[in-house]
């Protein structure tokens, strides 16, 4: 049976016996050899779930690992393009695209099928994103008023905690939600298991290690549990480990109180961390290492904010522009 973040049960119903075979395997390789994050895998599996359903109507039958190979250029572009009309966006269904190129791919190198038509298909146009990272002010704002309007002390002291700890050291929420007890900072650094399941050590400036001790001392489920080493971090009221949608709901409380845009996110002050370093002399490679990277050309976006900041100062302060 596959389990919540995998191939669906009524997905796996309408494909013949060796093609859901293969899907088990499949969503087995990305769990455990690829370790892709429960998000990343859930999204693949729901991708190749949505083409499998839509060929499926098209042939008429259960699809089968043959069906597979003999599916044209056409019909995947067919498949994009309903997903198109449906008013999904190009990232959506580049992802899409990419999900189901994985499982193509994967059956490709293990010799179960070939099918080069997939690889014609070109990728929907994405937009350049840039980025998008709160002000100094913004930022350190976001930290004071994250402890003031909640009515619990300890939930106030914990949301603090984290938004602390997201702004400075530059983690991705769901890293900083994994965290355990026995993850906290010690010798000024902190150990990060980020994608892939790469680890790197952070280092931790004062105010995010005594920010995280006063919310320990003040959580009641941090008193319980201080000697389970599998405990969590963050807690949620109910004494379970923080999700991230409370999280995301106490930003946009924050968010409200202060009259921030909507890009004041959890993941924002991820994006400030990476500026505000760059603005005040961190060069890339460390901020890459930092931000746990693999390609430079990522944390290279940062650059481009700052040259972006450069032209509108120009533009607005030159004579003649």
């Amino acid at each position: 049976m596959a389990e919540p973040s995998g191939i669906k049960k009524d997905i796996l119903a309408i494909c013949a016996p060796d093609l859901e075979a293969r899907l088990k395997e499949w969503q087995d390789y990305l769990r455990y050899e690829k370790q892709l994050s429960h998000h990343t895998l859930r999204a693949y599996c729901s991708d190749v779930g949505n083409f499998l359903q839509f060929i499926t109507k098209h042939i008429s039958k259960s699809p089968n690992i043959n069906d597979l190979s003999e599916i044209s250029i056409t019909n995947f572009r067919s498949w994009i393009s309903s997903k198109a009309i449906k008013g999904t966006s190009n990232a959506s269904r580049a992802r899409s695209l990419s999900g189901l190129k994985n499982f193509l791919t994967w059956m490709d190198n293990q010799g179960i099928m070939h099918n080069p038509a997939i690889n014609i298909l070109r990728t929907p146009k994405l937009p350049h994103k840039l980025p998008r990272p709160l002000h100094k002010k913004q930022a350190l704002n976001v930290l004071k008023t994250s402890a003031l309007i909640e009515e619990k002390d300890w939930i106030a002291q914990r949301n603090k905690a984290l938004f602390t700890l997201l702004y400075g050291c530059g983690l991705r929420i769901n890293e900083a939600l994994s965290l355990n007890i026995n993850d906290m900072p010690r010798d000024e650094f902190i150990r990060v298991i980020g994608k892939g399941k790469k680890e790197r050590q952070i280092p931790v400036i004062e105010i995010v290690e005594t920010t995280l001790l006063h919310y320990i001392k003040l959580c009641p489920y941090t008193k319980q549990e201080i000697s389970d080493s599998a405990s969590p971090l963050f807690f949620g009221a109910q004494g379970k480990r923080l999700s991230q949608g409370v999280a995301q709901k106490a930003m946009r409380n924050v968010r409200k109180k202060l009259e921030l845009p909507e890009n004041a996110t959890p993941h924002a002050l991820r994006h400030s961390f990476a500026t505000h370093l760059l603005e005040n002399g961190a060069n890339l490679r460390e901020i890459q290492e930092l931000l746990g990277h693999t390609s430079l050309s990522t944390t290279q976006r940062y650059t481009e904010i700052d040259s972006e900041k450069l032209m509108n100062i120009y533009k607005n302060a030159h004579p003649r522009a």
